[in-house]
């Protein structure tokens, strides 16, 4: 298969998505353009703060993308090409993209609150509060997983004679990372005050954040000269999320995303020229990736792929790229409260995401051209898979032969951006989701005294959760990483039985949402039931360690929750209806 033609096949069918399915869903919920949004009607200077629709665009699609869209379809590329780009495909459009839409929708119908107060007034308090605490530590995890991620991509590690050969080149590489991501910081602040309350046209406005771009990276790359090693930036990391996550969102928030975002828009760019050059050349007309291997993967040699029967393996794999419950927290915890109008919705929520499935759509053209390398091990993690492909492809364009060793620097570079950013969202979200569970139902967190007013400061939630997600992420987040997957794909469940609940209780159409939701429910109780299976007879054959027992206590308590959930959800959705906001 020319990896050319899944390119063409994907982009025709996103835009198709987009006009058509996301234009009804918008006439079916009864978006109103001119309605005013909880960015002006509760402007605050701090959360609520209007912004233009690109500004938010660049939020949102930084925070929502991490590395999940590049991770996911590498790893389930061991099923074979077409799996994969069904499922992302199919996937974004009628379930992500709704999930999406339907999330940031729900949120600024509820003046801009999370979904566990759309849970709240539509199901129950109970209800919310199971929310709150499985939300808040699927984000401490992403937290301590985001944290460690960033960290590695930044240290340096001592250089010995047994690793002198590798060594220098990724400290390097880690060293010009770091100085072009903290530079990002320190212009992202300048620009946030330097634009704050100016209106400057938009022309203006994009070119002069490319031209920041563009001088940023060249000073970054060009004068390396931060060298710390991993504990050090897991410290630093910790205390950068702890100011950026309470600082009022115009400071650093708004401006980080919104620059770093033109640098997430030329990795696309990058990508479209490598796969498109490639593929007219004949370089990658012919790929080595089966279509389908079969309905069971083994991942052999290769390090980062997936194994396990197709379902669910797939749909928990591939997360970001087709349907990812972190995205109804970013909706309806930070872009909500930007959000200028609400015409802007379908663009920033829906288009956003399908936004993410091109780019997923571009991690699968990575992997199937350097398929052999990616299953017989060479490459030890889904981002050098991904910055090695695109840079082979861009390679074998006529004229950038010798443009690959930066290529892949700067596709590394991104990938790191992506990271960045969705962690001091994540523990933003995490905040928000600590102080609504100490804030009873019909008081307003304002009102608190006592012990609840000292848990939900703004100061005192947040550093709760830095702690938390930082200190996992140094002592061994990996031990409960496996369940992520499906932690992250419930939360996408619930995403949907919320939105869906509340439209059923406002007498709009709601029925769009019962597939995708039943279905990304058994997706991820069949995946625990498999995860809960696995550890029992591992504890059953004399195998008792702290991995184990830490994920299936943790898997059952998930299945607990869930099921809870779901049956109090559909009492609401298919029991008595009542009338709510709407």
């Amino acid at each position: 298969m020319n990896a050319l033609i899944i390119l063409l096949i994907a982009i025709v069918v996103l835009v198709c998505g987009y006009v058509f399915y996301g234009g009804w869903l918008a006439k079916q919920w009864g978006i109103e353009p001119n309605r005013p949004t909880p960015a002006h009607e509760m402007e605050d200077g701090v959360d609520y703060v209007p912004a233009a629709p690109y500004v938010v665009l660049g939020h949102h699609f930084s925070s929502i993308a991490g590395a999940g869209p590049i991770n996911g379809p590498i790893q389930a590329a061991i099923f074979g090409w077409v799996p994969v780009l069904l499922w992302v495909l199919i996937g974004g459009i009628f379930f992500g993209a709704m999930h999406d839409f339907g999330a940031l929708f729900a949120s600024i119908r509820h003046k801009g609150q999370t979904l566990a107060t759309v849970i709240e007034h539509n199901i129950d308090d109970t209800a919310k509060k199971l929310f709150c605490i499985f939300a808040y530590l699927t984000l401490i995890l992403v937290v301590a997983a985001f944290a460690s991620i960033v960290a590695s991509t930044f240290a340096v590690v001592p250089v010995t004679a047994e690793n002198a050969a590798t060594a220098e080149v990724s400290n390097l590489a880690n060293m010009r990372t770091a100085m072009i991501s903290v530079l990002f910081i320190v212009v992202a602040v300048i620009y946030g005050f330097a634009t704050r309350g100016r209106k400057i046209p938009t022309a203006a406005n994009i070119i002069s954040a490319i031209v920041i771009i563009v001088a940023v990276v060249a000073v970054g790359y060009n004068l390396p000269v931060i060298a710390l090693d991993n504990t050090a930036w897991m410290i630093l990391v910790g205390l950068y999320i702890l100011v950026a996550s309470v600082a009022p969102v115009w400071i650093l928030l708004q401006p980080r995303d919104y620059l770093s975002s033109y640098l997430l828009y030329g990795m696309i760019a990058l990508a479209l020229i490598g796969i498109i050059g490639a593929g007219i050349t004949g370089d990658a007309a012919s790929l080595e990736i089966p279509a389908f291997t079969g309905f069971t993967a083994v991942a052999g040699e290769s390090k980062v792929a997936a194994s396990g029967f197709l379902f669910p393996a797939l749909f928990i794999t591939i997360a970001c790229g087709a349907i990812s419950g972190f995205h109804s927290l970013v909706a309806s915890g930070t872009t909500s409260k930007q959000l200028d109008r609400e015409a802007e919705a379908q663009p920033i929520a829906y288009g956003g995401m399908l936004l993410e499935c091109l780019v997923a759509v571009i991690s699968l053209c990575a992997v199937a051209f350097v398929f052999a390398g990616y299953m017989d091990g060479t490459y030890a993690s889904p981002t050098q898979v991904f910055a090695a492909g695109l840079s082979q492809m861009l390679a074998c364009v006529p004229g950038l032969a010798g443009v690959e060793s930066i290529a892949y620097a700067l596709l590394v570079l991104a990938v790191s951006v992506f990271c960045l950013t969705s962690l001091d969202t994540a523990t933003r979200l995490a905040r928000y989701m600590f102080q609504e569970l100490f804030t009873p139902h019909g008081v307003k967190m304002s009102e608190l005294t006592g012990w609840r007013a000292v848990l939900t400061n703004p100061w005192v939630a947040t550093i709760i959760t830095v702690i938390l997600g930082v200190g996992l992420g140094l002592t061994g987040y990996q031990l409960v990483w496996p369940l992520f997957g499906a932690a992250n794909q419930l939360l996408a469940a619930l995403g949907l039985l919320a939105v869906c609940a509340w439209l059923g209780n406002a007498g709009r159409n709601n029925k769009m949402f019962y597939f995708p939701m039943v279905f990304m429910m058994v997706v991820t109780l069949c995946s625990l039931a498999i995860t809960v299976y696995t550890k029992f007879g591992l504890l059953a054959a004399g195998t008792v360690d702290a991995a184990t027992v830490l994920q299936l206590v943790i898997a059952l308590l998930l299945m607990v929750f869930a099921v809870i959930l779901a049956v109090k959800g559909c009492k609401t959705i298919f029991g008595k209806k009542e009338q709510a906001q709407a």
